[in-house]
Formats: C-alpha cells, sequence, structure tokens
C-alpha cells in the first residue's frame, strides 16, 4: 500500500445546513475523497463499525485524545472511515462527544473495497465491513500503513486490534521526525 494513491471516491455525507430549519437540518453532500486530502497530510483509520464495542470504547476515542499530538507532526487531520451510512456515523459521532476526528461514511464500501480491505462479515450479521486498518496519506499518496494481522485467516469473526492503535501511529511519525532531524543535523527536541 505504501507509496499508492488512495481511491479517486466520492463518499455521501450530510452536512448541517441551518437554513433548510426543521428538526433535522440537513443536507446531502458529496465528499470527493481526493478534494479533500489534496495538499494535506492525513491520518486515516478505519474499523468494523460504528457503535461496536472497540472501536467505541478505544481506537475512536484514542485518536481524538490524542489529535493534537498528530498535528504536531504535520498531520492536517484525523479521518475514521467506517462502513456505516452517513446517519449512522452522525450519530455515533454524538453519542461518543468526538471534537477532533472526522467521520467519513463508507455506506456502500466502494471505498474500502478499493482499499482491498472489504471483508465478509455476514456470519456476525454485519454484512460486508472494513478490516481494521489506519495509514498517513500526503497528498493522496499513502506514505505509511498499518493493518491487524488476520485478514486472510478463516476466523473473520476476530476483531484484533494493536496495528492500528494511534500510539503506534505516533511512535512511528516520532521516530521519522527524528530521522529527519539526524540527517538534516538539527538538534533532537522532544515533540
Amino acid at each position: 500500500m505504501i507509496n499508492r494513491p488512495i481511491p479517486d471516491v466520492t463518499l455521501k455525507t450530510r452536512v448541517r445546513d441551518d437554513s433548510l430549519g426543521g428538526p433535522n437540518p440537513f443536507r446531502w453532500e458529496d465528499f470527493r475523497i481526493r478534494d479533500h486530502f489534496a495538499g494535506k497530510k492525513v491520518v486515516v483509520f478505519s474499523l468494523p463499525g460504528a457503535f461496536t464495542p472497540t472501536c467505541s470504547n478505544e481506537q475512536c476515542p484514542n485518536y481524538d485524545r490524542l489529535y493534537d499530538a498528530f498535528k504536531q507532526f504535520g498531520v492536517d487531520e484525523v479521518y475514521c472511515v467506517s462502513v456505516n451510512d452517513a446517519f449512522v456515523m452522525y450519530q455515533w459521532g454524538k453519542n461518543l462527544n468526538l471534537k477532533n476526528v472526522k467521520l467519513l461514511p463508507d455506506g456502500n464500501g466502494e471505498f474500502t473495497r478499493r482499499m482491498g480491505m472489504l471483508i465478509d462479515k455476514s456470519h456476525l450479521g454485519f454484512g460486508l465491513r472494513s478490516w481494521r486498518y489506519a495509514m498517513v496519506v500526503d497528498d493522496n499518496l499513502v506514505t505509511d500503513w498499518y493493518e491487524e494481522p488476520g485478514i486472510n485467516d478463516t476466523g473473520a469473526d476476530q476483531d484484533p486490534y494493536g496495528e492500528t492503535a494511534p500510539e503506534k501511529l505516533l511512535d512511528e511519525l516520532k521516530a521519522q521526525d527524528l530521522t529527519a532531524q539526524e540527517l538534516s543535523g538539527g538538534q533532537k527536541e522532544p515533540a
């Protein structure tokens, strides 16, 4: 995956528009991923589904909590992609009280499929979902890649979490920063 461009996919999102009035003032808006990521360094992590235990209790809240640490390493935004619709993703974000992580609904699984991470969890009643992975994308190019072990195992009911934890990505970004400083003759400074 490293040094590959991300897929050119448009996601269907909902954005608040108070001019609509009423109890549900949201309108549909296309989110063309490459347009939004162009010229930016972003962290993207994907998970099996909104409201699921590990995703809700650990992964998404930890990325949100460590957002400022990512910013220290030149990351512009942190995104979570899940094979859920825009309505579910909105309610999940409200439920988690997210402040920083931006949720992207991949309702049809197109982005996830084109990333090679779409798996069948029908035996759990989930249908097609994402395997857990994370990446750093710089100007639409994958520069760092992390995925949980076991995607090709028959035990698709497993849901490992560790390789895609935000702390792991931050450790790698810190190591890259220190290496860059050493190569440029700069002083090592804590992030």
